[in-house]
């Protein structure tokens, strides 16, 4: 193995003690790991010492075009985007971890899966079960076998953060019992985001192996599609995680929780939460803008 692959297996090992990631990605759902999966951008060619830092913050990473295909022309370009996108994401995800640590030390009477469960009964839901399930940043609410998944953490625990959380994920939930349509929209996106995610992997297995490829207008091509398929995942994803989360604080405010652990508390946590995604969507686009400027730029 050369120092880079050494390098990137031993980053991997301090986010994920196992060392296996695609184990820790399993715990998802297929929503929750394409939304995870565009968060930030791993460059450790670039700037390793920041990419440990995002690393070593539990961020998720999306492996960016790198090798020596992508040195040559003004892949500069692509690198200052990745570097302002990872610094704001860095920024955003150390804003957020802070916020949680501050809203996990106010107590309140009710735990995360009491909170969901509550939720849940109060408008009306009776098949969606709440369970827990292992590691953090699992939470997730998956609409095939419909269960409200709340990581450990969350499930036990009764404090602000937990709730803010739990009654987020419910409001997923009651956005598939009412057939919103920008989940359905994102649910049916999954499998094209899979396949196209693969497209990428593969084209950037041959620019290692060939670096001259990666100006042929055919295979920026497929890069742009894959990236747009992406890109697009990521936008429909932003009013999906907006409305759960106003759906979440509709009722902490109508169902009298807000006096105990207080409203504005609540939708701090969730806004910084939802923060996450405007700004993987935004470095998502610019990164289709910056492939379709390439492209545009071959065929010339």
């Amino acid at each position: 193995m050369n120092r880079k692959g050494e390098r990137s297996k031993e980053l991997a090992q301090v986010v994920i003690p196992s060392a296996n990631v695609s184990v820790f990605l399993g715990k998802l759902s297929p929503e929750k790991k394409c939304a995870f999966s565009l968060t930030l951008k791993f460059y450790i060619n670039v700037l390793p010492e920041f990419g440990e830092a995002m690393i070593m913050d539990n961020t998720i990473l999306l492996l960016a075009f790198g090798g020596s295909g992508m040195m040559s022309g003004g892949s500069i370009i692509l690198y200052v985007i990745l570097g302002i996108s990872s610094l704001i994401s860095w920024v955003v995800s150390r804003r957020l971890k802070s916020k949680f640590a501050k809203y996990s030390q106010v107590p309140i009477p009710l735990t995360g899966r009491e909170i969901a469960e509550r939720m849940l009964q109060e408008n009306g839901i009776s098949d969606v079960k709440v369970i827990s399930t292992p590691g953090q940043l699992t939470d997730h609410y998956n609409p095939a076998n419909k269960t409200v998944n709340l990581s450990e953490v969350v499930y036990n625990q009764n404090n602000v953060a937990a709730a803010a959380v739990s009654a987020h994920e419910c409001g997923h939930a009651i956005q598939h019992a009412k057939s919103y349509a920008f989940l359905t929209m994102r649910s049916k996106l999954v499998p094209v985001v899979n396949i196209s995610s693969k497209l990428m992997g593969f084209v950037m297995m041959i620019s290692f192996a060939a670096a001259f490829l990666m100006q042929n207008p055919l295979m920026l091509g497929v890069i742009v599609i894959a990236m747009g398929m992406t890109t697009l995942f990521a936008f429909v994803t932003l009013p999906v995680e907006f409305d759960a989360s106003k759906r979440a604080l509709a009722w902490i405010n109508s169902s009298g929780q807000a006096d105990s652990m207080g409203q504005d508390q609540a939708k701090d946590a969730l806004f910084w939460a939802a923060m996450t995604y405007v700004v993987a969507a935004l470095a998502s686009l610019a990164q289709l803008l910056y492939y379709v400027y390439r492209l545009i730029g071959s065929r010339r």
